[in-house]
């Protein structure tokens, strides 16, 4: 049959008319009413939260604070998600001394941290390490910043208004990456969230979304597509956004120092977070180019010529290439096919313009650099996969246990009534593919897959792409830590098989990967195939 198309989705979200100034004062913020305190909790509540103890703690936790301190739900969730995906890394903070997942942060030019403490009167190691508690803080530094803009009630209740407040939480040095940084949070609000977490499963209903930037809404975004942004010179796709002066050393490469080095990073942090850290003079530190996870897009803050401080010693970085890439070392959920693409592309045409050989030796991660202390990429970032890409060798999966599911494999794909049966493209695998209209309901088709063992697995799916396919169709891993989400444009790069990541698959016959209907993309959702590899 064929299939219909709807409308594509617009590309940007509209702008309205709020000023939001990136010069408010982080300090003698008001106190605020409503505070929590023991006496007021009911019986068998959270002690920080004061939530009903039967929900789970993160979602209970983004629901109680919400509701304490009137900041929309969503948007707290959408925040955390940005910034850490919801991942407390164990109090451990990120590069830029963020914490918890929120990212409480605590440097010399942000002190969302110091701020919650003293709203809230929780202390500093409970906020750090305590989910509930960096949440609630998180609400608490949020409202404060609508109290001292004034909001009334109605505007507190209206998440498009809150533009201007997640810039300021995110405290970035320039108006570009400040919109970078809220632009993210709001895209989040759009998809909805479906994410599994340690705490339990956290979600987020898709929302049309069109958020007030104020003063931001004639800032270009870092890499627009119509031109106005700035970007780079060095390298066509990359956007331009510059490290302080303070957190480099100019040089004229390769006259003064040879380049011999590709170093890979992975930012413990988020990609607007950590342009925004090379963007402060007390960080010390800085890369040539950062990667976002969810597209593959990259920003550069170093010239090339110029020498970034990133390897920690100071002959690899006169002599490297450093690359960094949004996520955390311990999460393989960040490490999606887009980054890893996008990073060879990278990779590859430095090294054909330096002249640097295509091998492990040369193309090297943080880890291996003397005398590092750092671990990154880490044991989840895939050095087979990404030199295949590399060097254009990409047709193999590893070796090892390999299995492919279809959706007309028998006994291993489920799906509603509600999932049609198309034959339409032929790009699809096998006779046929699924497809369905998104709705705010889950509604998934599953893969169900015998895994031999617990370990390491690279998840590919297969879909065929067509302009009226879903501009962001949610693939659900599951994993021994909780679902994890991977978002996926079915509109291109289709008729190829495509990783969602790295992922920890738990041993055992049961459904292990779903194409869920709940986005916020536009555009049928496609069921087609999946194939699982060891890793």
């Amino acid at each position: 049959m064929t299939v219909r198309y709807p409308q594509p989705r617009p590309s940007h979200l509209l702008g309205a008319t709020l000023i939001v100034s990136l010069a408010i004062s982080l300090t003698s913020q008001p106190a605020l009413a409503g505070q929590l305190r023991p006496a007021d909790l009911p019986a068998g509540a959270d002690a920080v939260t004061g939530a009903p103890a039967e929900a789970g703690v993160l979602a209970r936790a983004f629901d109680t604070a919400a509701t304490r301190y009137g900041v929309p739900r969503d948007l707290l969730v959408a925040l955390g998600y940005s910034e850490t995906r919801l991942d407390g890394h164990a109090g451990a903070p990120s590069a830029s001394g963020g914490y918890g997942v929120m990212h409480l942060t605590s440097n010399p030019k942000l002190r969302t941290l110091d701020e919650a403490a003293a709203l809230t009167g929780l202390d500093r190691d409970t906020l750090r390490t305590d989910s509930s508690a960096n949440v609630t803080g998180a609400a608490a530094v949020l409202r404060s910043y609508a109290d001292a803009a004034g909001f009334t009630a109605t505007q507190r209740a209206d998440v498009n208004q809150w533009y201007g407040q997640v810039v300021r939480y995110g405290g970035a040095s320039t108006p570009a990456v400040a919109r970078l940084y809220a632009d993210t949070v709001y895209d989040l609000i759009g998809t909805g969230i479906d994410a599994g977490t340690a705490d339990g499963p956290v979600r987020t209903t898709p929302h049309k979304v069109a958020p007030n930037r104020g003063a931001l809404a004639g800032v270009a975004p870092l890499g627009s597509s119509d031109g106005v942004g700035i970007m780079s010179t060095d390298y066509g796709p990359a956007a331009w956004a510059p490290a302080h002066s303070a957190n480099y050393t100019v040089s004229s490469r390769e006259s003064s120092y040879p380049i011999n080095y590709v170093v890979i990073h992975v930012t413990q942090g988020s990609y607007a977070g950590s342009i925004s850290w090379f963007q402060n003079p007390a960080s010390q530190v800085s890369a040539h180019y950062t990667i976002r996870s969810s597209d593959g897009a990259v920003t550069q803050s170093v010239r090339e010529k110029d020498v970034a401080w990133h390897a920690g010693n100071w002959t690899y970085n006169t002599q490297s290439i450093g690359i960094e890439h949004e996520g955390y070392v311990a999460q393989a959920s960040w490490f999606t096919d887009a980054m890893y693409r996008s990073s060879a592309a990278l990779t590859r045409h430095l090294c054909d313009r330096y002249g640097i050989p295509k091998e492990r030796s040369r193309i090297i991660g943080h880890s291996q650099v003397p005398g590092a202390t750092h671990t990154d990429p880490g044991s989840h970032w895939n050095w087979t996969y990404y030199m295949q890409l590399v060097t254009g060798t990409t047709t193999p999966p590893p070796t090892g246990w390999t299995t492919t599911v279809d959706n007309s494999t028998s006994g291993r794909f489920t799906a509603s009534a509600n999932w049609g049966t198309s034959t339409y493209s032929s790009q699809k695998n096998g006779v046929d593919y699924r497809f369905a209209d998104p709705v705010e309901s889950s509604d998934p088709a599953w893969y169900k897959v015998n895994i031999p063992e617990t370990a390491s697995y690279r998840v590919e799916a297969w879909y065929p792409d067509d302009p009226g396919y879903n501009s962001s169709a949610p693939y659900i891993i599951v994993t021994p830590s909780g679902n994890q989400t991977v978002y996926v444009d079915q509109r291109s790069g289709g008729g190829a098989w495509r990783t969602l990541g790295t992922f920890t698959l738990a041993a055992g016959d049961a459904n292990k990967v779903g194409v869920s209907r709940w986005t916020g993309g536009t555009g049928l959702v496609i069921a087609d195939a999946i194939r699982i590899s060891r890793v």
